[in-house]
């Protein structure tokens, strides 16, 4: 099966921390973008990269416990995506916005890491990075085994 063509950006969110990641305009390969510091004006960054890159998609990490459960990190990944579609939608910004689980992809992320001989402080200021491109690799392969988009999209509250 084939992937919708066009440039994905992925996010990893964090309390402190966003990671993100980009796909080839084919979406075969996620690749690090940046990390960017979460507070005042990390929507309009994230937004300026969108616009940049021409992406047709935003997707960002939906952090599932392991038994599926939604908890306070699913919340605020859920509320922090609602933001970035609002925000899109007034900067005419045409990208959907789509949950994607990412349970463990940190974990994942961490041991890629450690496995090329990162560790402590250089680790830790790309593993949101790289843990945006696990998600966005597992929502691109997602799509090419299923033939449908991965997750569920965000959709505007009126």
């Amino acid at each position: 099966m084939s992937v919708r063509p066009g440039v994905r950006l992925g996010i990893d969110v964090g309390d402190v921390r966003i990671g993100v990641a980009r796909t080839d305009p084919q979406a075969l390969l996620a690749t690090p973008v940046e990390t960017v510091r979460r507070g005042e004006g990390d929507v309009a960054r994230v937004l300026d990269l969108a616009q940049e890159l021409e992406v047709v998609e935003i997707v960002v990490g939906y952090p599932r416990s392991l038994s599926g459960r939604l908890g306070p990190a699913a919340m605020k990944a859920s509320a922090y995506a609602e933001t970035l579609l609002a925000a899109a939608r007034v900067r005419q910004i045409a990208a959907s916005v789509r949950l994607v689980d990412e349970r463990l992809t940190t974990v994942s992320a961490e041991r890629v890491l450690r496995e090329q001989g990162r560790r402590g402080r250089k680790q830790r200021a790309v593993v949101d990075q790289a843990a945006a491109v696990v998600i966005l690799q597992h929502a691109i392969e997602s799509e090419r085994s299923t033939g449908r988009p991965p997750g569920q999209e965000v959709i505007q509250s009126s």
